[in-house]
């Protein structure tokens, strides 16, 4: 066994989240979770968060910013959207044909696959319209879009931007290991096709307060900005993400697939963790209470750290944190 998977191996995940049914236990859900304090150490380590994960789309803002320092010009709700895992929702939609029409590219350039909306109440309004899978619904098209965009601004091939040794991608693989402080891990390929660099949880953390601290008008700062000037293009106006950088002013918030979740907060303060079980529905209690860890106290971590369960159509539980 690789140095590495044993290490990883040794450390025991602790619980973070519950499943309560009817005053029950019915489950347990294990991870990893980092917090740091304002500035930058270590401040709470639950498991192994010096292992390398997979932070899926946690790591868009860093991608965001390796597009700005390729060359392209992004502003405003545009560089939200490509720094998103976006709902889906028709504003959404719109915004990527018309970035799509702006660098004279089309959807069928787009190597994301084609989807269906994120967000569950969209995707019922998508489907009863009569709609298909889509390039542009995918939750990762504004990435792509802005991908493809400087590709064509730097003569770039367009057909291979999402090859690991492609010239943009070699800028986005710095980015992240200049953001986190650490060398990438691994490389893989992320459910929309895209490279996906592992780096650990306090590499995540670290990233994330890099880009709340970093200079104004540098493009880590600059993809911050954006993402909390609109968030509702970073996510949509059902999700977590949306809610704690509207509500909480200057926070920075991402998830990622699997049950990945980074955050900062304007002074420094910042957080990463992962569930092991990849179960998303864990992300809010366990972030809510993440949060009130590193100090946060606000109406907004009742609102998403709010899991209940159902049985029979009527509340019967909840999941919550175990930490």
């Amino acid at each position: 066994m690789p140095a590495s998977s044993a290490s990883s191996a040794s450390v025991v995940p602790p619980v973070l989240a519950e499943v309560v049914r009817s005053g029950f236990v019915e489950g347990r859900h294990r991870g990893s979770l980092v917090l740091l304090a304002a500035d930058g150490a270590v401040e709470l380590a639950l498991g192994d968060v010096t292992a390398p994960v997979f932070p899926r789309s946690s790591n868009k803002p860093m991608q965001a910013a390796g597009v700005l320092h390729a060359g392209l010009e992004l502003d405003g709700e545009r560089l939200a959207l490509a720094a998103a895992s976006h709902s889906g929702e028709t504003f959404h939609r719109d915004l990527v044909r018309k970035m799509l029409d702006e660098h004279g590219l089309t959807p069928e350039q787009l190597r994301c696959p084609p989807d269906l909306p994120l967000d569950p109440e969209e995707k019922e309004t998508y489907l009863a319209a009569g709609e298909a899978r889509d390039r542009v619904v995918m939750n990762c098209s504004g990435k792509h879009t802005a991908m493809l965009a400087v590709c064509a601004l730097r003569g770039w091939p367009l057909e291979s931007y999402l090859d690991p040794d492609h010239p943009l991608q070699r800028i986005v693989h710095r980015v992240v290991e200049e953001a986190a402080g650490e060398p990438v891990a691994a490389v893989g390929t992320d459910g929309c096709g895209a490279p996906l660099a592992a780096i650990s949880l306090t590499g995540l953390a670290r990233a994330y307060r890099a880009f709340v601290l970093a200079a104004p008008g540098t493009p880590e700062r600059r993809v911050a900005d954006a993402m909390r000037a609109h968030p509702e293009y970073v996510a949509g106006t059902r999700r977590s993400d949306t809610w704690l950088m509207r509500e909480l002013p200057g926070t920075l918030s991402k998830m990622g697939a699997e049950a990945v979740q980074a955050v900062a907060l304007p002074d420094g303060r910042a957080l990463a963790f992962k569930i092991d079980d990849g179960a998303t529905r864990t992300l809010g209690p366990v972030l809510a209470r993440a949060l009130s860890l590193a100090g946060v106290n606000a109406p907004v971590l009742d609102r998403i750290g709010r899991a209940p369960l159902l049985g029979g159509g009527q509340e019967v539980g909840e999941i919550r944190a175990a930490f």
